[in-house]
Parts: C-alpha cells; sequence; structure tokens
C-alpha cells in the first residue's frame, strides 16, 4: 500500500512537471534574433533544465518548427537534462527511440534523439543504424552510409572487389551528403562503376544562356532587362559592348555548374541569365537548390522565388534551398546572374548551379 502511495505520488508530480513544461517551451521559442524574448528565455531555460529525464520527448518536440536560436536553446536544454539522466542511468530510452523513429518529428531534434541513445546504450544505436538508411533527415543517414563505406573498404582490403562494389553503390543509393557522395564516386570509379554525379544530384545541365546585358555601377541587379519580361529564344538585345542573344549551354561539369564565362569570356560588370524548362511526371512540393557566389535571382514558372544582392561571398552545394510546388508538365526556371566590378582572380566566377530535389536532397528527375 506504502509502495503504491508513492508510486502514484511521483506519477503525479511528473504529470504536474511535464503540464508546467508548455509555458517555458513557449518561452523559449518566441525567442528572436534581435533578442526579443532573451530575458523570459532564459528563465524559461533555467526552469526547463531542471525538468525530470521523463520530459525530454517533450523537450525534443518543443523543437519541431522552431527559429534556429530557439532550437539552439532547447537543444542545449536536452544537453543538461540528459547529461544527468544517463549519469544516474535515467534516461527514458524508450520514449526517446520512439520519437526518433516517429518521421513526423523534425530533423533536428530526432538528431539530439539518436545522439542521446548513442551515448546512453551504444549498442542499441548500432542496432538502429541500419534502419536510417532510407530516412528522411539526411544527417542520420549518415550513419549508415558511414557503416556501408567501413564495409566497402574491409571487402576490398580482403581483396573482395564485387563485394566492396556492392557495398559502396548501396550506400551510394542512400547518400546525400556531398563528402560521402565525393568519397563513395572515387571508389566506385576505381572499381570501375562510375557514377552519373549531375544524375544523382538532379543537377540541370541543359540551358539556354543570354548575355552580355550591363551591370555597370551594380544597377543590373534591379533592371528589368528583357528575359525578365518574357522569354523570347529567338530574339537578340542590345547588350553592353555586344549584341545579346541566347545560345545553347550544356555543362559538362559532374557537379553542375553554367559558367557564363565559357561561351561569353570573362566579362565584368555585366549581367546573365539562363532558362530552362522541367518537365515534371508530377504536379508536387520539391526544392530548387542553388550554389552561387554572383548576384542572382530566379523565377519559377514566372513567379520570383528568392534574390540575393551580393558578390563573391563563396558558394557551395545546396547554399540556398528554395521550397517549391512543380506543377505537372513542362516548369519554366530563369536564373539572372550578375557580375561586379572586381577584378581580383577569386572575383572571376560568373556561374551557378542548380538542382530540383525533395527536401531530403533526393534529385527529382524531369520526365524523358
Amino acid at each position: 500500500m506504502k509502495a503504491a502511495l508513492i508510486s502514484c505520488l511521483t506519477l503525479s508530480s511528473i504529470a504536474v512537471q511535464a503540464a508546467s513544461l508548455s509555458a517555458p517551451l513557449e518561452d523559449i521559442r518566441a525567442v528572436n534574433r534581435e533578442g526579443s524574448g532573451n530575458e523570459k528565455a532564459t528563465r524559461a531555460w533555467q526552469q526547463l533544465t531542471q525538468a525530470d529525464p521523463s520530459t525530454l520527448p517533450e523537450v525534443l518536440a518543443g523543437m519541431n518548427g522552431a527559429n534556429p536560436l530557439a532550437e539552439n536553446w532547447l537543444r542545449a536544454a536536452v544537453g543538461v537534462i540528459a547529461d544527468q539522466a544517463i549519469l544516474v542511468k535515467k534516461l527514458p530510452i524508450e520514449s526517446v527511440q520512439a520519437f526518433l523513429a516517429d518521421t513526423k518529428n523534425s530533423s533536428a531534434p530526432r538528431v539530439v534523439a539518436f545522439d542521446l541513445i548513442q551515448r546512453a546504450q551504444p549498442e542499441l544505436a548500432e542496432k538502429i543504424t541500419p534502419s536510417l538508411l532510407e530516412d528522411p533527415s539526411s544527417e542520420l543517414r549518415r550513419h549508415p552510409v558511414s557503416k556501408l563505406l567501413q564495409a566497402g573498404d574491409e571487402e576490398l582490403a580482403q581483396g573482395r572487389k564485387d563485394e566492396a562494389t556492392n557495398a559502396y553503390l548501396k550506400a551510394m543509393n542512400s547518400a546525400r551528403d556531398e563528402d560521402q557522395i565525393k568519397d563513395l564516386a572515387k571508389k566506385l570509379k576505381d572499381l570501375g562503376k562510375p557514377v552519373d554525379l549531375p544524375k544523382h544530384f538532379g543537377f540541370l545541365m541543359d540551358w539556354k544562356l543570354i548575355a552580355p546585358f550591363t551591370n555597370v555601377e551594380r544597377k543590373g541587379f534591379d533592371t528589368e532587362f528583357p528575359p525578365e519580361k518574357e522569354i523570347k529564344l529567338d530574339a537578340s538585345y542590345p547588350g553592353k559592348n555586344a549584341e545579346a542573344k541566347w545560345i545553347d549551354f550544356t555543362s559538362k561539369d559532374e557537379y553542375g555548374q553554367i559558367d557564363f564565362n565559357k561561351p561569353f569570356t570573362m566579362l565584368k560588370e555585366v549581367t546573365g541569365y539562363a532558362y530552362t524548362e522541367f518537365d515534371s511526371v508530377e504536379a508536387r512540393d520539391a526544392q530548387i537548390r542553388l550554389g552561387c557566389k554572383d548576384g542572382w535571382k530566379v523565377w519559377l514558372n514566372g513567379e520570383l522565388l528568392f534574390a540575393r544582392d551580393e558578390y563573391h561571398r563563396g558558394a557551395k552545394l545546396d547554399q540556398y534551398k528554395l521550397p517549391v510546388k512543380l506543377k505537372k508538365g513542362k516548369n519554366s526556371i530563369l536564373v539572372k546572374c550578375c557580375q561586379n566590378e572586381q577584378t581580383e582572380s577569386w572575383t572571376v566566377e560568373w556561374q551557378f548551379q542548380l538542382r530540383v530535389c525533395d527536401d531530403t536532397g533526393t534529385a527529382i528527375l524531369a520526365k524523358k
């Protein structure tokens, strides 16, 4: 009777504590980059870090849809709660594992959940890892892909090339991170199984290009040149020191670089446009992912998606991720790319790379 009473009181205490988390979670989620809400968030964070370990899934759930700053606050709170829970062996493994398994949760808290399992029960994490090979989170896929990479390396060291190739191919099929893909592509090429990287990533390789329009004094970015008003592929227009007309361009770069310098030479203070059509098998949600170190704008089906008026701060794969809705059939994509007046060697790039994929980074291929 006494034990049952204590158990009931404990459960009641936890229930009250769990219910009281909604307010501090809300206060932390309200914090923003301008510093608004920091004072309340600090108090809320201190309250949150005193929560019972059983509430960890609720705190993790608080990260769903949170802005990056609030997400960091909550990740830190999870860390403090988990440190104490692991120390006294009270991490709620089953509920954390259930949170991880629910793919309706956002990627970031699910990654944190897996890290908690790795810390508390490495053998369980090892058991879970293969199930993450097709996970919606590219970060969670890294674990099983790494295991397959390791397995392939071990097979290769034993001279079993076919087995190594199979392991690498399986890993490549699920790999979504650039570093792992590059590593796998090299290993497979060395084994006589070259990878079609543009197809794997979903880069668009065939474009119509037109240039050079002016960008003197960087005014070209806001100027509506003819391609922004209408696409007439047989038209030509007065350009900067030359006639601007459309030409065909197919990228030969494995990472899909569309380089205006190749057909138009290394011009400065100029604006160019690239146009292509993507034939979608169905109407669907997708992402257009762009890498560019110049000033740029992107339109889909005549609608401006996003623009960035800055130059030469570096470019990388998937630098910008633009959520879009593809319509079934033809989708028109127009990219504006502006080159500025700088003449240093590291400012000569006048190029971009663009791919179409889903939110996991899995390529969406156009209808053939």
